[in-house]
């Protein structure tokens, strides 16, 4: 008599269970209602920073996901494809675009803003400071509303000072104590105690305007000064002209408002400059030499490591895989081990063991090599630590390219009376070649933008004589990098931008011409 078995399902087939069904249904619109719900604030936040095209574009895209995942038994291949296809338009394709567009700017520190916004930052922040000063006592009026007391120091004129202007009063109903600190008049309660320590950053922001386009402004807790604007804008010829000498700042066309000697002002505003990012890498020599500098220690950087790697990897797998090896097994694992770690924790370590003062390296060493610190040390040891960590992947790679070659053409060559070196040039580098040289390219690629190796080990130091932002050991990725992010004089994230294309078409290049390369070694066979 047989036996029932009783089926227990997976978890899997559980999990897949709950999104079946009614409890799928349930499920599928709780998630729906929290994409909803974040998208729909992602969108009123675009609308509101009047970015339209943004906030249509992810409206059209929200509707497009309700509209497909609510219509029953219908687009069954779009639920599945959908997902995927967004987070590759929001990680792939978006920021291709935003690089692109960026690279035509003139986007750096100092023109972040819109023109408007450029305008009203210039009014604001050049003001010239006028020739009244106030003693000041900072107040409540029945509201409790935060308001100045003033007296004017040579008139003895006395005012009270709102955020909406200057409402001058009778300087009798305001009285000075024995310590010559200001009591406000009635109607009007002085602060004491905690009080002006808690409004003490709200006090140093406090502006009342006045008619003349200028503001009071606080200075500590008991003084006040008048100051007018610096500049004027003159909306006919869209300049601003300075208040003091009368020198008109026009718009250069390349984000700046500029006098006709030459002169900037510090804040400008971001604006399409055509090739301007691209050629600058041509013809300015700030720019020029040190991009110069960093692409060919990458081409020597990428090569060397490549090369260097393949070549021990190949020499190590080759002694493995000879047959009478004992321990093949061990020596196999111990090699693989800075394949397993974590690279940009080896890094570190790496880092630390060849510091000058306290790593461990010099201190075996009979001499001091300045690993980090000197220029072509430091290329040494970035070279040194990136073969380390590179010669494993390239010992697996040629183990098992060894492992496809026939036994049959090896043995033939050793009847024809070929020596090892010769069996080795002749038959078993051509044919690993061909299994090879696609990941030799690849690998040629990754290095050329191995960012890790580079700023982890030296920060892309030391610093040059020419004091540029590309250091020493600095290669076209970091470069760039610190172009948009760490540059002493404020990021520039449009010629980041252009130069990171740059990179993109160069390693396309190389990338292809080595792909030629290897077709013509495939016809070879």
């Amino acid at each position: 008599m047989s036996q029932s078995v009783r089926y227990r399902p997976s978890f899997l087939a559980w999990l897949i269970s709950l999104f079946s069904g009614v409890g799928g249904l349930i499920v599928k619109l709780m998630m729906l209602c929290i994409l909803n719900g974040i998208t729909g604030w992602a969108i009123i936040v675009l609308f509101t920073q009047e970015r339209v095209i943004w906030a249509l574009g992810t409206t059209a895209v929200l509707a497009s996901i309700d509209f497909i995942y609510l219509v029953p038994n219908r687009f069954l291949p779009a639920k599945f494809i959908l997902p995927g296809s967004v987070l590759l338009v929001a990680y792939l394709i978006v920021p291709i675009f935003f690089t692109i567009n960026t690279a035509f700017q003139e986007y750096s520190t100092g023109h972040v803003l819109t023109k408007a916004e450029a305008i009203q930052t210039n009014l604001e922040q050049n003001a010239v400071q006028g020739d009244r000063y106030f003693r000041m006592a900072p107040a409540r009026d029945s509201s409790g509303a935060l308001v100045l007391v003033l007296v004017d120091d040579s008139t003895g004129d006395a005012f009270i000072g709102r955020r909406s202007g200057l409402e001058e009063i009778d300087p009798t109903t305001v009285e000075v104590d024995d310590f010559g600190d200001i009591l406000p008049p009635t109607g009007y309660s002085a602060l004491i105690g905690d009080e002006f320590f808690e409004i003490d950053a709200e006090l140093a922001a406090f502006e009342v305007p006045l008619e003349n386009g200028g503001v009071v402004r606080t200075e500590g807790l008991s003084g006040a000064y008048d100051s007018a604007p610096g500049f004027q804008f003159d909306p006919t010829s869209g300049a601003l002209v300075a208040s003091d000498t009368g020198v008109e700042y026009l718009d250069n066309g390349r984000g700046s408002f500029e006098s006709a000697d030459g002169e900037q002002l510090v804040v400008g505003w971001r604006e399409y400059i055509g090739f301007d990012n691209f050629t600058a890498v041509i013809t300015n020599p700030l720019v020029r030499q040190p991009f110069l500098r960093a692409f060919a220690w990458t081409i020597g950087f990428a090569g060397s490591t490549v090369l260097l790697s393949f070549a021990i990897g190949l020499f190590l797998a080759k002694v493995i895989d000879k047959q009478n090896l004992r321990g093949k097994k061990v020596y196999r694992s111990l090699l693989v081990i800075p394949y397993a770690i974590p690279g940009f924790l080896s890094l570190l370590v790496f880092k630390g063991l060849l510091n000058d003062d306290f790593g461990l390296i010099n201190k075996l060493l009979p001499f001091d090599p300045p690993w980090l610190f000197d220029p072509w040390w430091a290329r040494l040891s970035v070279i040194m630590v990136s073969v380390w960590l590179t010669t494993p992947y390239f010992l697996l790679v040629c183990m098992g390219a060894l492992q496809s070659i026939p036994t049959e053409l090896v043995e033939a060559a050793r009847v024809d009376g070929a020596g090892r070196w010769q069996v080795f040039r002749k038959v078993t580098l051509p044919l690993l070649m061909v299994v090879v040289t696609p990941l030799l390219i690849a690998s040629f690629a990754y290095n050329f933008n191995n960012f890790n190796n580079v700023y982890l080990l030296t920060g892309g130091g030391p610093t040059t004589e020419d004091q540029s932002v590309a250091g020493a050991t600095d290669i076209l990725i970091s470069y760039t990098y610190k172009l948009a992010f760490e540059s002493g004089k404020g990021q520039d994230y449009g010629l980041a931008s252009a130069i990171s294309i740059y990179i993109f078409f160069i390693v396309a290049a190389m990338s292809a011409s080595g792909f030629l390369r290897s077709k013509a070694l495939e016809n070879m066979k």
